[in-house]
């Protein structure tokens, strides 16, 4: 069962990560033509990307997650470091009105993604030795608060509900416990819209985005637009009108509305399968693995990668606010697409050396 599930997992992020090549070019070629003179521009970054990561994928899966519970400590130490130094300015840079990258030539590192598997790693461990989890939650509350600076709110919001899914998993969270979390959040979610009145704008701009069509309902209008005529078939792969300046940088966050105007309904199903078998399959590697930190390990994994999907998708379709959070294997961004293909080796390992039950 163990091989079955390890083969089902592999090829599922394989084929999803190579069908996102395609879907990259098809969704960016005319944007990097107009922008870059080069229509393959993007193609050929994440291809770059996706070889790294399938490389650095196979490896993993061969160094034994032990290591990382010796390591842990210095992990979430290096990946703290980076969030503060990527503040600075003149060391981190702005993108879409974020500091939230170091810039490298062409390409850029976000060290926020990193973080996401840093705490994980370092949670799994406190948890394997501690009852109390209090000091978890202070540490990713900092980190979040780190992570706000820049500011990032959806990968921030990924790393808080990856935490939190660890230690509902340990069984530590009772359902008075989780009621005062949701209260703090409410609370917390309120702050931020109060400091900064352009989410504000995205709410409202998402309870009606035709308030506001030409500024903060913009994105979510061309997006639904995208999805609206993809029908049973679509319009046949290349045939996106959407991409054609309308939808904004659609290789990133919003690449699945691309999928639905090109594939229509079979091309979310055949997409939605895949998702669901490497959820699925990377639950049971979790759940049948017999060792507490492999397990937690696992599961912080699964359930990050979970939820980061499923809140791509509620944002493309018009469910909730933009958030910028891309979609696992699919979006254009290389640190995303690392950060995913480690996590993944990381979970074939468990698999591998967690003493399966």
């Amino acid at each position: 069962m163990r091989y079955k599930t390890d083969k089902l997992l592999i090829i599922s992020i394989i084929i999803l990560s190579l069908f996102g090549l395609l879907m990259i070019y098809s969704s960016s070629h005319i944007w990097a033509e107009y922008k870059y003179d080069d229509a393959l521009k993007y193609l050929k970054n994440q291809s770059l990307f996706f070889l790294i990561g399938i490389t650095l994928m196979y490896v993993v899966s061969k160094i034994n997650y032990h290591n990382y519970y010796k390591y842990s400590k210095y992990i979430i130490i290096f990946c703290i470091i980076l969030l503060i130094l990527v503040l600075i300015p003149g060391i981190g840079t702005v993108r879409n009105g974020s500091r939230s990258w170091f810039g490298i030539g062409s390409f850029g590192i976000q060290p926020s993604e990193f973080t996401k598997l840093g705490l994980i790693i370092f949670s799994s461990k406190y948890l394997t030795n501690h009852k109390n989890i209090i000091p978890i939650l202070i540490l990713t509350f900092l980190i979040f608060g780190i992570i706000m600076l820049q500011p990032d709110f959806g990968t921030g919001t990924i790393i808080v509900i990856s935490i939190m899914g660890i230690l509902f998993s340990s069984g530590r969270m009772n359902y008075s416990f989780i009621l005062k979390m949701v209260i703090l959040g409410i609370v917390g979610i309120t702050i931020l819209i109060a400091i900064a009145p352009y989410r504000l704008a995205r709410i409202l701009s998402f309870l009606n985005p035709w308030s506001d069509p030409l500024g903060s309902g913009f994105q979510i209008i061309q997006s639904l637009y995208a999805i609206g005529p993809g029908g049973l078939f679509g319009l046949g792969f290349g045939n996106s009108i959407q991409k054609h300046f309308y939808l904004p940088e659609p290789q990133t966050d919003f690449i699945f509305s691309i999928i639905s105007e090109e594939f229509g309904f079979l091309g979310i199903l055949i997409v939605s399968i895949l998702f669901v078998s490497i959820i699925i399959n990377g639950f049971i590697i979790a759940i049948t693995c017999n060792d507490s930190f492999g397990k937690y390990l696992a599961f912080g994994i699964m359930f990050g990668f979970s939820f980061q999907t499923l809140m791509n998708l509620m944002v493309v379709v018009g469910l909730i606010p933009v958030t910028g959070v891309t979609l696992p294997f699919l979006s254009y961004g290389g640190s995303s697409l690392l950060i995913t293909m480690i996590s993944m080796g990381i979970v074939i390992n468990v698999s591998k050396k967690g003493d399966i039950i």
